[in-house]
C-alpha cells in the first residue's frame, strides 16, 4: 500500500479562505478532505492508500480520524516529513507539497512529490 504524507501547512497555505484565523480548524477540514481520497486513492495513485496528515504550531492537536493518520510535528513538518519518509523506506511514498526545500529532502531519499493540486477536488 503506497503512503501518502500530506504537508499539512503548505496544503493548507496554499488556500487563501482564512485559514490563518483557525489552524486547526483548517487542519481539521483538510483532514477530513482526505477521507476519501484514502478509499477511493488519486487519479495515479489506486487505492487504497495509507494517509498520514503532519501538523505543526498551531494546528496541532486534530484527532486522527478514518483512515486519516494525522501526526503532530514536534518542531518543524518539513523535518517530521522526512522521518516519516526515511522510515517507510524502500515502500513507495508520495509527498504532497509545494515546499521546494522539502521536495528536495525527500526526492534525495526516493519519495514521489505531487503539489497540492493533486488533492483537487477532495481538497
Amino acid at each position: 500500500m503506497t503512503l501518502l504524507v500530506v504537508d499539512g501547512a503548505n496544503v493548507v497555505g496554499s488556500r487563501p479562505d482564512g485559514w490563518w484565523r483557525d489552524r486547526a480548524g483548517a487542519a481539521a477540514r483538510l483532514r477530513d478532505a482526505l477521507l476519501p481520497v484514502a478509499a477511493d486513492g488519486l487519479p495515479d495513485l489506486p487505492p487504497p492508500l495509507e494517509v498520514v496528515l503532519v501538523v505543526e504550531g498551531r494546528a496541532r492537536g486534530v484527532e486522527t480520524a478514518g483512515a486519516v493518520r494525522v501526526v503532530d510535528a514536534p518542531g518543524s513538518g518539513d523535518d517530521t516529513i522526512v522521518d516519516l519518509v526515511s522510515a517507510a523506506r524502500p515502500r513507495r511514498t508520495v509527498v504532497v507539497t509545494a515546499d521546494r526545500g522539502l521536495r528536495e529532502r525527500v526526492q534525495a531519499l526516493g519519495a514521489e512529490v505531487r503539489g497540492p493540486r493533486t488533492l483537487s477536488p477532495a481538497y
